[in-house]
């Protein structure tokens, strides 16, 4: 981030301070709904990472980018696992 000129992280408070994803604390979870929830926050990362990889493209920062292009590959595959994991109707 700074070498695009922006403010990094600072602190474990900060980071806090930034949540994406929404921890679950319950005691039990069914295995679908869990991965479920996997897989849903894996696609609000997934949109996280595609809108820092449009800032990377806006400033010219063509490595971060194709790093970001590696995770964006990455986190589609594990939607797509965690999607046919999930299902409960078997061809």
């Amino acid at each position: 981030m700074r070498k695009i000129g922006r403010a990094t992280i600072r602190s474990i408070a900060h980071i806090g301070r930034l949540p994406c994803l929404s921890d679950n604390d319950a005691n039990y979870v069914d295995p679908l709904d869990m991965l479920a929830e996997l897989r849903e926050d894996n696609r609000a990362m997934l949109a996280f990472i595609r809108e820092v990889h449009d800032l990377c493209d806006e400033e010219n920062d063509v490595a971060t980018a194709s790093l970001l292009e590696t995770w964006i590959d990455e986190t589609e595959r594990r939607i797509w696992f965690l999607f046919e994991t999930g299902r409960t109707n078997r061809l």
